[in-house]
């Protein structure tokens, strides 16, 4: 029997033997489709290809990509277990030529690999066209051989395709595969076509028109062509069975639920281990591809699949989590087609065991009071709606699993109550919000955020994608449009834009649209903690609500903000280790230049300290080990050794950072609970330089760091300085603080040297700008000199030799130093009681433009700012004299 991988591979062999470029299949999350929840069809990934957005891989290409149909309008999941062809995950191999070849090349394509290179006989192979496209029916006539009642016309839409409700459409034809007339059902177009005889295995889609919003179609200057196989479905054809679950793969993955549940895919318990098996698939995948579990948009969806299948986990007696342990089957099974599978292995298990360990105790509590709620129910009966959210918002029990519940005892729920008390919530959650004291003009963010639900970010996988505008916000009111040179802010219903919040700055970028808009986006900030929104100025042309832009995010200042914040939790690591577990994080600052970290702790550190701080933290960046996230609960992920921020607030969820290397106990350098951007790998980080460590209050201390470029640049700032003093001094730079030292020892020798010879020449009465001789003043001896250059701490022993010399007098001198003055009175003991040295030297410091001045009786000192008025104020002590002596 041919195998599933062994389908997909030949499929693809095929068309690149056709110089059809092979083209991994892309991400589940569909960045250049904000309208889609998920990648649901093959041609997604080529969408702006088909429409001349982007320039396409090859002139013709081929893949196999995955696909998820779960949430929004393309909803298959409710079916899944109890259908043969109903999946959340399943593989679309398609073919494309992006206006290369046509119909007939598409039709000879397809039937060549159907017939010749497969095998599958053409008897059992019915084609369908739209009714009015003869030349498709033309070809398949000519290429196939097929009879003219086995060439459908189909007048509906089944056989029409559009890409919107403008742009790209055209005819298709789908071709079907009879399983026998032991199974009930009619061809296409038949009144009993909804049996399950004949099945849809293929669709080309013939892109040929372009249709304009009033409905008209032109032709297309390149046709082109987009075909869809589902694997699964192909994969029964050809291994001889009707029900996609009893193929290989799905077989292999059944077999691994039976034999940890113990029990048999029959009866009753079939659909069970299907919707496991099923949905195993789809969470693993969308798990690889980035996405999380959470409590809004993408990740609600991926934990609503999770918890259906722990459902019916729980359904055939799993006593213990049971969907981390069928991973292996998983990638054992479809690895090697997709590697992503087995680099997120280790994640994939760790989240599906988390959310089952947490989802049976929700699962048990809800499950006992819903017993209790419908023990007086019978089959056909309907829970009340109050009672399905009571369920909802104090036990946290998912409506749809009630209603799933339910389903499977005969019994409904009242869904218009249910919504009608969530509304009440809402409500009564608005007026408890404006009563908290908001700014008003924050208010308009809540009636948004109510209406049109959180922005999703999408900024931890990708710095690029699409988004729909849901609001336009300009002077705290929504406007309809914004046009060139208005600023206004932009809120999308996706984004990969992070917004401003613990510490790491917001996101800045370009906005544009096909159509000619050009909006710069300086800022990107987080109202009510669930909307990232833009602060944008159009440059150009005009954007109004419900438009699809193309977001870019700055990706070179994003790295350097992800190197930063990386580099803050390394730090606070290397505090712990080297200070103390006393030390908590108490503020952070995370931009795209520089890095500050605050802590707790009650002295400076020594530069011993900083000095094994940046070499902790740079160890563990050249280790380069990996930075892993996990999505978990606040408690279990400080259970697990995660550090919290007290006083941080955290929703239900937390994600969870570990990085660095893994010590004797098997945790990692650093774990914490964080919702940024972070590098890969620490070695992303490069190089980290603490540049500064000092005070912000009391017991707080504060580090600013580079990391990167710009701690290289740093350091080479200071090696250049370091050569150029090496080069002023005339010595090597190894030798420049020895040279310096010698260099500042000459300096205060000399210095010193120099102080004693103006002491001493003014002593001798030189030295002064004018020397004043000894003189008398009203009978008083007086000594007054201006000096340039002395020292103001020489001033005192220098009038102490000139109170000796005059034997009984006052002595007055001005030091003049850099323009300023330094002014000294002494007074002979025998004068004191009718000279006081305080009041003579304030009239002189008056003088030269300063205030004050004191001292004793027989000795003051005092100064200014007016060195070239120093003779002014010798002048005025001579005044003061005379004026006491008359």
């Amino acid at each position: 029997m041919i195998s599933t991988n062994d389908i997909r591979r030949s499929f693809l062999d095929y068309f690149a033997s056709t110089d059809h470029a092979v083209v991994p299949s892309a991400p589940l999350v569909p960045y250049n489709d904000p309208t889609l929840m998920f990648v649901n069809a093959g041609m997604v990934p080529f969408k702006n290809s088909f429409t001349g957005l982007e320039a396409p891989p090859a002139p013709r290409a081929s893949s196999s990509q995955k696909c998820v149909r779960a949430g929004g309008k393309h909803n298959d999941l409710d079916n899944v277990g109890y259908t043969a062809r109903h999946h959340t995950f399943f593989e679309m191999l398609g073919n494309f030529s992006f206006g290369d070849y046509f119909k007939e090349q598409a039709i000879q394509h397809a039937w060549t690999l159907l017939t010749k290179e497969w095998g599958i006989a053409a008897d059992k192979l019915t084609a369908t066209v739209y009714h009015t496209d003869d030349e498709a029916f033309d070809l398949w006539r000519k290429i196939s051989g097929l009879p003219e009642e086995r060439i459908i016309r189909i007048a509906t839409n089944d056989n029409f395709w559009s890409m919107g409700d403008t742009g790209p459409c055209g005819p298709c034809s789908e071709i079907f595969f009879d399983h026998g007339d032991h199974i009930f059902g009619g061809p296409p177009g038949s009144p009993d076509e909804d049996g399950d005889r004949f099945v849809e295995i293929w669709n080309l889609v013939f892109m040929q028109f372009d249709q304009d919003a009033d409905g008209q179609r032109t032709a297309l200057p390149s046709p082109s062509i987009d075909t869809g196989m589902g694997l699964e479905r192909i994969a029964a054809v050809m291994q001889g069975v009707h029900d996609n679950y009893d193929t290989d793969t799905f077989k292999a993955l059944t077999a691994a639920s039976e034999g940890l549940t113990s029990t048999k895919a029959e009866g009753e318990q079939t659909a069970s281990h299907r919707v496991i098996a099923d949905h195993l698939r789809s969470t693993s995948f969308l798990l690889a591809d980035g996405v999380l579990p959470s409590n809004e948009g993408r990740g609600y969806v991926l934990r609503r699949i999770m918890r259906r299948a722990m459902r019916h986990a729980h359904l055939l007696g799993a006593r213990e989590p049971l969907m981390h342990r069928l991973v292996p089957a998983l990638v054992a099974e479809m690895g090697q087609a997709y590697p992503e599978l087995t680099r997120a292995q280790a994640l994939i298990e760790d989240v599906l065991e988390r959310e089952e360990t947490q989802f049976r105790r929700t699962l048990s509590k809800g499950l006992r009071l819903l017993d209790e709620a419908t023990g007086e129910m019978s089959e056909g009966g309907e829970l009340d709606g109050e009672t399905a959210f009571k369920l909802y918002d104090t036990y946290g029990f998912p409506y749809d699993l009630t209603e799933d519940a339910l389903r499977a005892r005969g019994m409904g729920v009242d869904k218009d109550g249910f919504d009608a008390a969530m509304e009440r919530q809402k409500e009564a959650a608005r007026a408890a919000w404006k009563g908290s004291g908001e700014s008003a003009s924050s208010g308009v963010w809540f009636d948004i955020a109510e209406r049109d639900g959180s922005t999703e970010f999408t900024g931890y996988t990708s710095t690029s994608g699409e988004g729909r505008v849901v609001a336009l916000v300009r002077d705290g009111a929504e406007v309809a449009s914004a046009s060139e040179g208005d600023e206004v802010l932009v809120l999308t219903n996706q984004t990969p834009f992070y917004g401003e919040s613990g510490g790491q700055t917001g996101d800045r970028g370009y906005l544009s649209t096909p159509g000619g808009l050009r909006a710069e986006i300086s800022d990107t900030s987080k109202p009510l903690g669930r909307l990232h929104v833009h602060s944008a100025k159009i440059l150009e042309g005009s954007l109004s609500t419900g438009d699809v832009v193309h977001l870019e995010v700055d990706a070179d200042r994003r790295d350097r903000i992800r190197a930063n914040h990386s580099a803050t939790h390394l730090v606070h690591a290397a505090l712990r280790n080297r200070l103390g577990e006393h030390v908590t994080q108490k503020g952070s600052l995370v931009a795209d230049d520089r890095l500050r970290f605050d802590f707790s702790h009650p002295k400076p550190l020594e530069p011993e300290d900083i000095a094994a701080i940046e070499a902790e933290v740079n160890a563990e960046i050249r280790a380069n080990d990996p930075v892993g996230t996990s999505l978990m609960s606040p408690d279990d992920a400080v259970e697990a050794g995660a550090l919290a921020l007290f006083g941080e607030k955290y929703g239900d969820e937390v994600r969870v950072l570990s990085m660095g290397r893994k010590g004797s106990e098997g945790r990692n350098y650093s774990v914490e609970l964080c919702g940024g951007t972070h590098v890969k790998a620490t070695g992303d980080i490069g190089v980290f330089r603490i540049v500064s460590e000092g005070a912000v209050s009391s017991g707080v201390r504060r580090i600013e760091a580079l990391t990167g470029e710009a701690a290289r640049q740093w350091l080479v700032e200071r090696e250049d300085a370091l050569k150029s003093a090496a080069s002023v001094i005339r010595a090597a730079p190894e030798e420049v603080p020895e040279r310096i030292e010698a260099l500042m020892a000459e300096r205060k020798r000399l210095e010193k040297e120099l102080a004693e010879a103006k002491k001493a020449l003014a002593m001798g009465g030189g030295g002064s700008s004018e020397a004043t001789a000894d003189e008398e003043i009203a009978g008083v001896k007086f000594s007054g000199q201006v000096l340039d250059g002395l020292s103001p701490k020489d001033l005192r022993p220098l009038l102490d030799d000139a109170k000796k010399r005059l034997g009984s007098g006052i002595a007055a001198a001005v030091a003049v130093n850099d323009g300023k003055a330094a002014f000294a009175v002494a007074v002979t003991d025998d004068l004191t009681d009718r000279f006081d040295a305080v009041s003579l030297v304030r009239a002189g410091v008056e003088a030269l433009g300063g205030k004050g001045g004191g001292g004793r009786p027989d000795m003051a000192q005092g100064g200014g700012p007016n060195g070239n008025d120093a003779e002014a104020a010798i002048a005025a002590v001579r005044e003061a004299l005379e004026a006491v002596s008359a």
